[in-house]
Formats: C-alpha cells, structure tokens, sequence
C-alpha cells in the first residue's frame, strides 16, 4: 500500500487569516475562493495541501506536531522575515552549534514552527 500526505490540517479561529499568514511565509496562493470569514482556507501545494479550518475551541497547549522549515542560503535573514509577516518567536536557539541552531516561532495563532539552518553563507 502507498499513502501519501493529502493535507496539513491547521485548526484555528480565522482560517482566511491564518492562511494568509501561511501564503506568504510559502509564497503560494490561497485558493481562489477562499475569503476573509469562510470557515476553511487551503494552500495547495506539492508534498501536502496546507488545509485551515476553523474549528470551535482555542489552542491551549504546545503543538504535538509542527512544521520544520529550512531556510536557504540565510536562516537569520528568513527569522527576520517569518517576524515581519507577524510571528512571534517563542525559543531563539540559533546559537546553538549542532545542526546550525533554529528558531521556534508561532504564527498569528500560536501554532509552532521552527526555521532551521545556518547563518548567511556566501
């Protein structure tokens, strides 16, 4: 049997803005019909669709599962980014040695993510 992942389901309150938030930090679109108050937002995208839903009650504890991101050429460059676009960092361990160090973040709604890599290389 062969299964492949469908969707990445993030439950929230504001799907519209949750997936906004999602679009710009992946650069894809949300689908054409999705609009500010629907109550499910869906980024496509190849691997697995980014898939928001609202969904009735608040988050109230760390993520059991989230997304890791490695950043490109620029880890600090794309932690400067992700806090433009309104995250906020909830553990800088970019100092770390092992792996280049990450940054964990948390998006609009304070679902956790990390951004991982080294700083700037030429």
């Amino acid at each position: 049997m062969t299964l492949f992942v469908q969707n990445i389901a993030f439950d929230c309150d504001d799907a519209y803005t949750v997936g906004s938030f999602w679009s710009a930090v992946f650069g894809l679109p949300l689908m054409d019909d999705d609009k500010p108050g629907d109550p499910v937002a869906v980024i496509r995208r190849e691997g697995g669709n980014l898939y928001f839903e609202r969904v009735p009650e608040a988050k109230t504890v760390k993520n059991r599962v989230h997304l890791c991101l490695q950043a490109g050429k620029n880890r600090d460059a794309e932690c400067e980014r992700m806090l433009a676009l309104g995250a906020t960092i909830v553990d800088d361990r970019r100092h770390l040695k092992e792996d280049g160090g990450w940054c964990v973040f948390a998006d609009p709604e304070g679902n956790e993510f990390c951004v991982l890599g080294r700083a700037a290389t030429s």
